[in-house]
């Protein structure tokens, strides 16, 4: 039986029994920014940058947790980004301190415990690793809370060059000169690398470096067998990704998925995770929908509704629940487990 917003009993019963882990939230950015209230539920966003998500829509349409990004600006100083990004911790570490459903983790048995207690467990990432280029080293990041961090955002930095149109002011369009010794201390300290918004030749140098036996990740972007654009991933990167035991999330944003005569958002979505799997394999197929982070999403999957929309197009086209399961949440959790249990 199909309900309202077009979502059969089926996804919703398995959006809220599945275990849903959101590769990449930035819905730090506007309460940072702007105060935005995440314990308010807000109503349903008709498609602007941000008021995707809060946490009583979270909880009403399955999501159970995920990794939360800090994103700092790029053009201050190397010690002005470490400063700002100790600060941005300090103000996280306050709202959830006082928040009634939001608890810090930083394993994945820890992130599985306080889900299944009902909180929502809140991973730290930092997206653009050039935010803590000034600090003394990794091991100076506050009590171990950062769990996953981009090598690039927007901007080129001594560690590479980013995918984006930026590429164009650096010569070099491979890591720099920071970023072998950066992914490095990053495998010590079991700090998911994620390969989301660095150049094509990045990629590769980068994986050429990172230790063979943990996994890396791409967590918000699509596919460009699906539809050709600078942030979304090959098939050549799809199998390498794979080959380390990582995950590739899909991203929500409706510039990065593109268009199909006739289909929703969320079978686009679908579009590009049914391309992961066929290339990859199911177990490398995640969601990262960068929910918050000044994207405007497809049509229809503009806020967390999204979930069991996605949930629902999968069933359409007769994928099996432990597939669905594993697209949802569990790869993301065992990349996270393998790096941190």
């Amino acid at each position: 039986m199909v309900g309202k917003r077009g979502v059969s009993s089926a996804a919703r019963e398995l959006v809220h029994e599945a275990l849903v882990f959101d590769l990449h939230i930035e819905s730090f950015l506007p309460f940072r920014l702007f105060g935005y209230d995440l314990e308010r539920a807000h109503r349903l966003n008709p498609g602007f940058l941000f008021g995707h998500l809060d946490l009583p829509r979270a909880r009403e349409f399955g999501l159970d947790g995920g990794m939360w990004s800090l994103t700092t600006n790029p053009f201050r100083t190397a010690a002005g980004r470490w400063r700002a990004f100790l600060d941005n911790v300090a103000l996280v570490k306050r709202l959830v301190a006082r928040s009634p459903s939001l608890e810090l983790v930083r394993t994945a048995s820890e992130w599985r415990r306080v889900a299944e207690s009902g909180l929502h467990p809140v991973l730290l990432s930092i997206q653009g690793a050039n935010a803590v280029d000034g600090a003394p080293s990794l091991d100076a990041i506050p009590e171990d809370l950062v769990a996953r961090m981009t090598l690039l955002h927007l901007t080129p930095s001594q560690i590479g060059a980013p995918s984006s149109a930026a590429h164009h002011l650096r010569r070099s369009k491979g890591l720099g000169p920071g970023g072998p010794p950066l992914i490095e201390a990053m495998n010590e300290r079991r700090i998911m690398v994620d390969l989301a918004h660095i150049h094509r030749r990045g990629f590769q140098e980068a994986v050429d470096v990172h230790t063979k036996d943990l996994p890396f990740a791409v967590t918000h972007g699509g596919v460009e067998s699906v539809h050709r654009h600078w942030r979304n991933v090959n098939d050549d990167e799809i199998r390498a990704v794979a080959a380390s035991g990582g995950v590739v999330g899909v991203i929500a944003a409706g510039l990065y998925l593109g268009r199909r005569q006739g289909a929703s958002g969320a079978e686009r979505v679908v579009d590009h995770l049914g391309h992961l799997i066929e290339v990859g394999g199911e177990d490398v197929a995640g969601i990262g929908t960068d929910f918050d982070g000044f994207i405007i999403p497809s049509a229809g999957i503009r806020g967390a509704h999204a979930y069991p929309l996605i949930v629902e197009a999968m069933l359409r086209r007769g994928w099996r629940e432990g597939r669905i399961r594993k697209v949802l949440g569990l790869n993301a959790l065992r990349t996270l487990a393998a790096l941190r249990p």
